[in-house]
C-alpha cells in the first residue's frame, strides 16, 4: 500500500472521534439559544433591553480594561528589566513574576480580603485595622496580580527574541534609548501584547470566584445569581449569550489586529541576542520596583495563607481537607486522562492531514475553551435537562464539561510531539505489513506518550483549581478544594479556608515549577 493510501486509511480512524469531540462541545450552545428565544414579543424586549444589562456590560468592560491597563504597568517594566538589563538576580525575579500562576484568582481574593477588617492579618500583627478590599478595586487588584504572569511571560519571550539590528541602526543615527524603546522596541511587541491581552481578557470575562468574593457584579456573577435564585432561567440564558457576544467581539478584534502586524525580517542576516543594558544609578529604583512587585503579587498572598494556618489551624479540619482533596482528584484525574486521549485524534488530523475540515475540527476545541465557563455550564444544563435529565447534577456531567473545556490545553503538547516525529515511521510500519491502526499504536503512540503525559499534567492541575463548573454541575454534597476556599472566604472564615487554599497552592506550585524548569532548559 502506498503512502497516500496509508494516509487516507489512518485518517478514517481519527476523523470520527474528532467530529464527535467537536459536536459534543458545540451542540449544548444550540440549547442555550433555544432557551433564550423561548419567549417572544414584549417579554423578550423587556429581558434584552434592561438597564441592568447595560450596567453589567459597563462593569465587565471597566474591569477588563482596568486589568489590562494595570497589567501593562506591572508586567512591561518587569519583563524588560529581567530580559534586557544587567541586573543581578534576574532569574530569581523571573521566578517571582511567574509564581502568581500558582495562586488562583479566588485564592488571591481570599488573601487580600484576609488582610483587612477588625480580625484581619494587619489588625492581628499591628493592632490597627485597615478597610477590607471589595468592589471594583478589590477585583481589579486580585485579577491583575493573578493574570500578570501571562503578559510577563509573553513580553519577556518577545524581548529576548527581538533582532537587535534595528536598535543598533537607530543608535548609530543618534537616537537616545528612550526614543528607541518607544519607537522601535514597543511596536515589535504588539503580537505579544495582543495575544496575552486576549488571554487575560478571557480570564476576566470567565472569572466568577474573584468578582463574587469582592461583591462586584459582572456578567459572570450576575449569571450565577440569576440561575440559582430564579425559577425561570430565560434571563440567565440571555446573560450567557451577552457574555458570549462580548467574548466573540474580543476574539474578532484580536484577529483583526494581528492581521495588520508584519514584523518579519525583510533582508538577509542572522538573528542574534541584544546586548544587555547597564542601568547605572537606576539600579536601585529597579531593584525597589521588582521587590515591591514581588511583595504585592507573591509574598503577601502566600504569607496571608500561611499566617492564617499558623494562627487558626484546627486539626479537625484535616478530615474535611481529605474529603475536599478526594473530591478534586475524582474530577481532575479522569479529566486529565480523557483530555490527553481525545487530544490525539484532533492533533493528528491537524498535523498529518491539514485541510479546512481538519482545521475547523481542531479549532472547535479552542472555541469551547474561549467560552466563559459559567455560560458553557448553563448551556450544558439546558442540553442535559432536555435530553438526558436523569444524569443532571452527576459527576460524569461535571467531568464531561471539564474535559471539553480544558481539551484545548492538552492539544498543544500532543501536537508538538507530532511535529517532531517523522511520518516515514508509520509508512515503514505499513511496509512491514501492519494495518494502519496497528502501525499507529505500535510506532507512533509510544513516541506521543511524553506529550500525552505533559497534557495530562496540565489539565490535571487546571482542573484542581477549577471553580465555576463545580458550582453549577457538581452533585449535591460534593466538595472540592476550590469550593471550600470560596465558601469559607465568602463568610469571612479565613482560618477555615486557609488549609484548602494552601493545598491548592502546593498543587499549583508543581505546575509553575514545571514551567520554570522548561524555561531554564530552552
Amino acid at each position: 500500500m502506498n503512502a497516500k493510501t496509508h494516509t487516507l486509511s489512518t485518517h478514517r480512524y481519527f476523523f470520527i472521534p474528532a467530529v464527535v469531540v467537536g459536536i459534543g462541545g458545540l451542540i449544548p450552545l444550540g440549547y442555550l439559544l433555544i432557551k433564550a428565544f423561548s419567549v417572544e414579543g414584549t417579554a423578550l424586549l423587556e429581558i434584552v433591553f434592561r438597564w441592568r444589562n447595560a450596567r453589567l456590560f459597563l462593569n465587565t468592560l471597566f474591569l477588563t480594561v482596568g486589568v489590562l491597563a494595570l497589567n501593562l504597568l506591572i508586567a512591561t517594566p518587569a519583563a524588560w528589566l529581567t530580559s534586557r538589563t544587567r541586573l543581578k538576580g534576574k532569574s530569581i525575579f523571573t521566578v517571582l513574576n511567574v509564581l502568581p500562576l500558582a495562586i488562583p484568582g479566588y485564592v488571591m481574593a481570599y488573601a487580600l480580603l484576609a488582610l483587612g477588617g477588625n480580625t484581619g492579618i494587619v489588625a492581628q500583627l499591628f493592632g490597627k485595622s485597615i478597610p477590607r478590599l471589595s468592589g471594583y478595586w478589590g477585583a481589579l487588584l486580585a485579577l491583575s496580580a493573578y493574570t500578570s504572569p501571562y503578559l510577563f511571560l509573553n513580553l519577556r519571550t518577545a524581548l529576548q527574541g527581538l533582532d537587535p539590528s534595528l536598535e543598533e541602526s537607530a543608535q548609530n543615527l543618534g537616537y537616545r534609548y528612550t526614543e528607541i524603546f518607544w519607537q522601535i522596541v514597543l511596536p515589535q511587541l504588539r503580537p505579544a501584547f495582543y495575544a496575552s491581552g486576549l488571554l487575560i481578557s478571557l480570564h476576566v470575562l470567565g472569572d466568577f470566584g474573584v468578582v463574587s468574593l469582592m461583591r462586584y457584579e459582572t456578567f459572570s456573577y450576575a449569571l450565577y445569581i440569576e440561575y440559582t435564585l430564579s425559577f425561570e432561567h430565560t434571563y440567565a440564558a440571555w446573560l450567557a449569550l451577552m457574555l458570549l457576544t462580548f467574548t466573540g467581539c474580543l476574539l474578532y478584534f484580536e484577529t483583526k489586529l494581528l492581521k495588520q502586524v508584519t514584523l518579519h525580517r525583510a533582508g538577509r542576516g542572522t538573528s542574534r541576542q541584544s546586548s544587555l543594558i547597564s542601568l547605572g544609578t537606576w539600579r536601585v529604583p529597579a531593584y525597589f520596583y521588582l521587590c515591591l512587585l514581588a511583595l504585592i503579587i507573591v509574598i503577601i498572598p502566600a504569607g496571608s495563607v500561611l499566617l492564617w494556618i499558623f494562627r487558626g489551624f484546627d486539626a479537625s479540619a484535616l478530615q474535611g481537607l481529605v474529603e475536599a482533596l478526594t473530591g478534586s482528584l475524582s474530577v481532575a484525574i479522569p479529566t486529565g486522562v480523557l483530555c490527553a486521549i481525545l487530544a490525539v485524534p484532533l492533533a493528528y488530523i491537524e498535523v498529518r492531514h491539514p485541510s479546512r475540515t481538519s482545521n475547523m475540527l481542531a479549532r472547535a476545541a479552542y472555541i469551547v475553551y474561549a467560552i466563559p465557563p459559567l455560560a458553557f455550564a448553563l448551556s450544558l444544563i439546558f442540553f442535559v435537562l432536555n435530553t438526558v435529565p436523569f444524569i443532571y447534577k452527576t459527576l460524569p456531567v461535571l467531568i464531561y464539561a471539564c474535559t471539553l473545556h480544558f481539551l484545548a490545553e492538552a492539544i498543544g503538547p500532543v501536537r508538538s510531539s507530532l511535529y517532531q516525529t517523522s511520518p516515514h515511521l508509520e509508512e515503514a510500519a505499513r511496509a512491514l505489513g501492519y494495518p494502519p491502526l496497528q502501525a499507529f499504536l505500535r510506532v507512533l503512540l509510544p513516541i506521543l506518550l511524553r506529550g500525552m503525559l505533559t497534557a495530562t499534567a496540565l489539565v490535571f492541575l487546571a482542573t484542581m483549581k477549577e471553580l465555576p463548573f463545580t458550582f453549577l454541575l457538581s452533585p449535591p454534597g460534593y466538595e472540592t478544594l476550590a469550593l471550600n476556599v470560596w465558601s469559607y472566604t465568602s463568610e469571612a472564615m479565613f482560618a477555615e479556608a486557609a488549609p484548602y487554599a494552601l493545598a491548592i497552592l502546593i498543587f499549583s506550585g508543581i505546575f509553575v515549577g514545571l514551567i520554570i524548569r522548561h524555561e531554564g532548559q530552552t
